[in-house]
């Protein structure tokens, strides 16, 4: 499969919603696109970002995304890199593609002085679980809490 990483792009919000729907309903999560594509545009397109995102595109159509923010660890006394999400659709799966978007932003992470990169999935993905370990990452056993305010 021939494909193209890059920076997603303004024109690329309304598909980005789509396959953030699509992730969602993959993780078995509730997604409403209501007002996603505006909340979007203003936290990846301004002068002092909050969100980053890259885009894989192949024959035009975009295939997939990894989105990823940057915080500081009280731990490790450092930035670290956080992976948001990652999804491809089910084509562009088995391609490699995974692993060249988490080598690119262990590349970012590096430039930016990060002392890691950290992320999250669900414990039934265990597709995901064993990528992860076959690329060196290591789990941990946490209970993931959402509070809504």
């Amino acid at each position: 499969m021939e494909y193209l990483i890059r920076n997603c792009e303004i024109a690329d919000l309304p598909k980005l919603v789509v396959l953030c729907q699509k992730h969602a309903e993959f993780e078995k999560a509730d997604y409403d696109p209501e007002g996603k594509e505006e909340g979007l545009k203003k936290e990846l397109f301004n002068n002092n970002p909050k969100l980053f995102c890259l885009v894989v595109v192949s024959e035009a159509e975009i295939v997939g995304y990894v989105t990823y923010t940057f915080s500081y660890s009280t731990w490790s006394a450092g930035d670290y890199m956080y992976m948001d999400c990652l999804f491809l659709e089910e084509g562009a799966r088995n391609f490699g593609i995974g692993e060249v978007l988490i080598n690119t932003l262990k590349q970012i992470g590096k430039e930016k002085n990060c002392v890691n990169m950290q992320w999250r999935t669900p414990q039934f993905n265990e597709r995901a679980i064993k990528f992860y370990h076959r690329i060196g990452a290591k789990g941990k056993d946490k209970v993931c809490f959402f509070l809504d305010l």
